[in-house]
């Protein structure tokens, strides 16, 4: 059976699944029903490999081993495959979760700590920068600054990008509210993101841009994300983002929002 590559890479990303597994299934899929030999035959995945691979399958939900000799499996029908994949990701999820939930404050946590402590201290300042790729883990990045912030935090976006901070880091940014932190953010404000811009005003001083001037957060004058691309042209998974921890840049680049600051126009007197 020869299935295009594109499409079991495909399959691999939604499924969650390694290039051997992907193989069998959908070499079941083809078959109804069928031995391990004969889908090692057809998959051309190795003998030695099938059953570890269709007992894997079968956790997950895929296939359904029958009763019997010789031992076969039975492919379920797809939509009944999605059910069932969904429930195992949320069980596995869940538990993944409370696991992690449950260190917090023990001692594999603090040992931890204490291993990035000691670390950090050998840390040149000027190492202390990364790439961060894909928008979801350039979010989860300027989520954890908020989290950390104690002063200031100073968010520049588009006018999409508003919408997508509002959904990412409206709690962090509750929060950074609750310790005094004194939050500004700026996006070209129009009919479609007004109701995004009118909620985050109740935390921050919010201003309209009649265009975008990039998209970066500065936080407490040490921390920047720097976005490098346009969000209109790049897929969220080619996103791209500079982290930086420089207080000399920082606050250069802070002191040139200010300049321009006061010639923003607050949301409270848009007329959208």
């Amino acid at each position: 059976m020869i299935v295009n590559a594109e499409f079991l890479s495909r399959l691999r990303k939604i499924f969650d699944l390694n290039l051997y597994e992907v193989k069998v299934w959908t070499s079941l899929l083809s078959r109804g029903v069928s031995t391990a030999g004969e889908l090692s035959t057809i998959s051309d995945v190795p003998r030695s490999r099938t059953y570890d691979i269709l007992e894997s399958l079968e956790k997950k939900g895929f296939v359904v081993m029958k009763l019997g000799k010789p031992i076969k499996f039975l492919a379920l029908k797809p939509d009944e495959v999605v059910d069932r994949v969904k429930k195992h990701m949320l069980t596995v999820a869940q538990e993944k979760t409370k696991y992690l939930e449950e260190i917090k404050g023990g001692d594999v946590l603090n040992e931890l700590a204490s291993l990035y402590d000691n670390g950090v201290k050998y840390v040149e300042p000027s190492d202390l920068s990364g790439s961060l790729k894909g928008r979801q883990n350039i979010y989860s990045h300027m989520d954890m600054m908020l989290r950390n912030a104690k002063k200031s935090a100073v968010i520049m976006t588009t006018a999409d990008g508003l919408g997508r901070k509002f959904e990412s880091l409206m709690p962090s940014l509750e929060k950074a509210k609750k310790r005094g932190v004194t939050l500004k953010i700026a996006a070209p404000i129009n009919s479609d993101n007004i109701k995004f811009a009118r909620d985050l005003s109740k935390l921050a001083d919010v201003r309209h841009l009649d265009k975008s001037h990039g998209r970066f957060a500065i936080v407490d004058n040490e921390q920047m994300v720097l976005m490098l691309l346009d969000d209109k042209t790049v897929h969220p998974n080619y996103d791209f983002a500079a982290w930086i921890s420089s207080d000399y840049f920082a606050k250069s680049l802070n002191q040139m929002v200010e300049n321009t600051w006061k010639d923003l126009t607050p949301v409270s007197k848009l007329k959208v």
